[in-house]
């Protein structure tokens, strides 16, 4: 069906409405950076100024569509403010649902608890990224780099493994808290791996080096 006018219109307004939420979200996180007498890169994690900027991102993520939320990801990780030995606020309850992430640089950031379903993540680098909680329903991960990554108590039912580098079969049972319909590190359907594993022919093969 072809769009009339007014629904261009409205598409257009709404793709300006998004631009100009991400600048000023940008402009206001940039300022806190830079602050001369209370730089945000002082903060600690539940103080004020954390919790200002941790409520600036979760309200502009909700009213965001993908690519921009990308931009916000790619913002907080390149200003050090999500590094996993010194995030300055958590990104719990993240709405990251959809986001094209593929092959994007993440290692070492802190991702627990955030909403990532349906993310793609193909061969996004994830080593040592702290994902525990992290709702990654249905996301695709297949050959993403895994290695020292947290999955602890991730959700990853439907979620596309396949060929993921860094992580076996084995150390995703033991650390998610769901893979019902996963496609694993191996190749695999979760199910399929679990008949094989109590037959002894679990073809687990550890993933790519």
């Amino acid at each position: 069906m072809s769009l009339t006018s007014r629904d261009l219109d409205r598409e257009i307004a709404d793709e300006r409405r998004q631009d100009d939420m991400l600048q000023t979200y940008l402009d206001g996180m940039s300022q806190l950076l830079t602050d001369e007498k209370r730089p945000l890169h002082r903060a600690s994690v539940g103080d004020r100024l954390s919790t200002v900027a941790r409520a600036r991102t979760l309200t502009v993520l909700s009213r965001l569509d993908g690519i921009r939320k990308r931009s916000i990801l790619q913002f907080l990780y390149e200003s050090g403010l999500i590094t996993r030995d010194r995030a300055i606020f958590n990104l719990r309850q993240s709405d990251f649902t959809g986001v094209n992430l593929k092959l994007a640089i993440l290692m070492q950031a802190d991702l627990r608890g955030a909403n990532l379903s349906g993310a793609h993540l193909r061969r996004a680098m994830l080593i040592g990224a702290r994902l525990s909680r992290a709702n990654l329903r249905q996301a695709d991960l297949s050959k993403a780099h895994l290695r020292q990554a947290d999955l602890s108590e991730a959700k990853l039912s439907r979620t596309q493994l396949a060929d993921a580098y860094g992580v076996t079969n084995a150390q995703l049972e033991q650390q998610a808290d769901s893979l019902e319909g996963a496609t694993m590190p191996n190749g695999q359907k979760y199910e399929d791996w679990l008949k094989s594993k109590g037959s002894g022919e679990d073809g687990e093969n550890g993933g790519p080096a």
